[in-house]
């Protein structure tokens, strides 16, 4: 009860005060202005807060100031090993060959010193107006005026005329390229391959199959060669009818021994296999070859085919090759291509790949298929016996003894068969160290071959256009010219363009030929097209390191008779093959 009463006089209360709120001159008191104070974030805060505020931004700074130096000071050490490496790992290595790089450095220096300078004379606003000796006053304007009279005068007009070189050279190995490329087109287009004029399928004689030998040169590489002589002793072909020599330049004990065991298990099997083993490792591996080939049982074999250490041939391989040599007695070689079982192991595989499909897919295609020539790869192919005797055998003259016995044999007359669509796998080098020596051995070799051979090439009677072909396509253009001018282009005229305006180096030269020539090189494989820039940056950085090599052979320095294995890994299908073998 007493809540009911407290209820009704709140209620007469209410009523009371809400009829004089409803009277209109009572409600102008009840406006009322709210203004939302401004408040100063700024000394809102304690002392204390803004201590810990500038103590946490100190060791943001401080900590970024760190990453970087040990990003530089990583940067520097693994610079340092990488030449500490390159300085010992090579006991031909002089102090000729790598005066290239003290060059590179100082013209580094050279142009860090160049690029301060112009930074000065920019906020000096010389730029704009260029000062002239009579009317320099200060020291530093006198040696701008001094430097832009010796720019135009001395500095730009050679380097303008070693630019036109370039863009020429470039221009036409541009055009050599654009030439592979519709070469290729045309072969694709009309269907063009080689074709076989007999089979060995479903024969039952086996004196229908002719004396196959097989060598497996290696050395050190216990990584792979059990995948390589299971590969050859699994092929399908009569074992009375085939020989494998297993050529094992091995220097370290427990390799030999290693290899020795695994030929004595494939003996143990039935296969005919033998293991052979040079005290003396001369000629390296042309050495190797040379000493088998002077068997007195090899005069009883017609064919010989050759497999490196890492590679592995399909079971099928003799009889998709040897076929090709019936009828054609004027055959010496039938080449197989190169598949890479780790080619999307890291980006420098990648990057190797796109090299190395234009090779295969374009100018060993089109130059088996219009001209019956090209370089022999040194593995996975098929040689016919009398044409090695017939144009000397293996020569230890040189690093790429494969090419060297190729460009003799065509001088002999003999032709050559590319096979694109027979495959054997291989590995290629993961490390850039291991590439690097690859590339080295790849690019001096040629230009020793061409200093030794270039009289031969004129003596030799053959047509003028095999001549012609050999010299200024196989040899120049491609193995001399091109690292030639990617160097020199790229690596020091650009630059110096920078320094020197008065030297002009068009824009389509930099930008757009350069991109349209990595997007025909990249057409073999499609996949690759994500990695054009890397691909870009990749081949200007590497003709620093085919310049050296090519200048390094061409006039006889100490590195060009380097040979250094390449390191091996072992990625191959090495399950396959042995589970294949047990089936067998």
């Amino acid at each position: 009860m007493s809540s009911r009463a407290q209820n009704y006089e709140f209620q007469e209360w209410w009523n009371k005060h809400r009829e004089f709120l409803d009277k209109p001159e009572n409600t102008a008191f009840l406006t009322v202005e709210i203004h939302s104070p401004t408040v100063d974030k700024g000394h809102t805060r304690s002392a204390r807060q803004l201590s810990w505020l500038w103590l946490l931004k100190f060791q943001q700074l401080a900590t970024s100031l760190a990453w970087l130096t040990d990003g530089f000071i990583d940067l520097v050490r693994t610079a340092n090993r990488r030449i500490a490496a390159s300085k010992t790992d090579s006991p031909f290595d002089s102090s000729i060959s790598s005066r290239l790089y003290r060059i590179i450095k100082y013209f580094l220096f050279l142009v860090i010193l160049l690029l301060c300078f112009e930074l000065i004379t920019y906020l000096k606003g010389w730029h704009f107006s260029p000062p002239s000796v009579e009317s320099a006053e200060a020291v530093v304007e006198r040696a701008y005026a001094k430097w832009l009279e010796i720019r135009v005068n001395y500095l730009a007009p050679p380097l303008q005329s070693l630019t036109n070189l370039c863009i020429i050279l470039f221009l036409i190995q541009s055009v050599d390229r654009i030439a592979l490329i519709l070469g290729c087109f045309w072969i694709k287009f009309w269907k063009l391959r080689p074709v076989a004029a007999a089979e060995y399928v479903g024969r039952e004689n086996v004196e229908d199959y002719p004396m196959v030998l097989v060598q497996i040169p290696m050395c050190n590489e216990r990584e792979v060669y059990q995948q390589s002589i299971a590969a050859c002793c699994i092929q399908d072909w009569p074992k009375e009818r085939m020989l494998i020599q297993v050529l094992d330049d091995s220097d370290e004990l427990d390799a030999q021994l290693l290899i020795k065991a695994e030929v004595q298990k494939w003996q143990q099997r039935g296969v005919h296999i033998l293991y052979r083993h040079r005290l003396i490792r001369t000629g390296y591996k042309a050495g190797n070859p040379k000493s088998a080939m002077s068997c007195d049982y090899v005069k009883d074999y017609e064919f010989v085919a050759i497999f490196d250490a890492d590679f592995q041939p399909g079971p099928d391989f003799l009889k998709r090759t040897i076929p090709h040599f019936k009828g054609k007695d004027d055959l010496a070689l039938v080449q197989a291509r190169w598949a890479f079982v780790n080619k999307d192991e890291n980006l420098l595989t990648r990057l190797q790949n796109i090299n190395l499909s234009f090779h295969f897919e374009v100018e060993q295609q089109v130059n088996g298929v219009f001209i019956n020539f090209f370089g022999f790869n040194g593995t996975a192919g098929v040689w016919r016996i009398k044409a090695l005797e017939d144009c000397g055998g293996w020569l230890e003259r040189t690093t790429v003894e494969d090419m060297d016995i190729a460009v003799r044999a065509h001088l002999c007359g003999w032709k050559f068969i590319y096979l694109n669509d027979v495959k054997c796998l291989c590995e290629l080098p993961e490390s850039y160290e291991a590439y690097k020596k690859q590339q080295h051995r790849w690019h001096s070799g040629p230009m020793q071959l061409f200093r030794l051979c270039f009289v031969d090439i004129l003596r030799a009677k053959v047509s003028f256009g095999k001549k012609a072909n050999m010299i200024f396509l196989f040899f120049l253009l491609r193995k001399l010219i091109l690292p030639f001018y990617s160097f020199t282009l790229f690596c020091i005229i650009l630059p110096l363009t920078m320094f020197l305006p008065e030297a002009q180096l068009p824009a389509w030269v930099v930008c757009y030929v350069p991109g349209i020539m990595s997007i025909l090189n990249i057409l073999p494989g499609p996949r690759s097209f994500p990695f054009i820039v890397p691909y870009l940056l990749f081949e200007n950085t590497m003709s620093v390191t085919k310049f050296n090599a090519m200048i390094s052979g061409l006039f006889r320095l100490g590195s060009s008779y380097e040979w250094v294995v390449t390191k091996k890994l072992g990625r191959s299908s090495e399950a396959d093959l042995v589970a294949f073998a047990e089936k067998e």
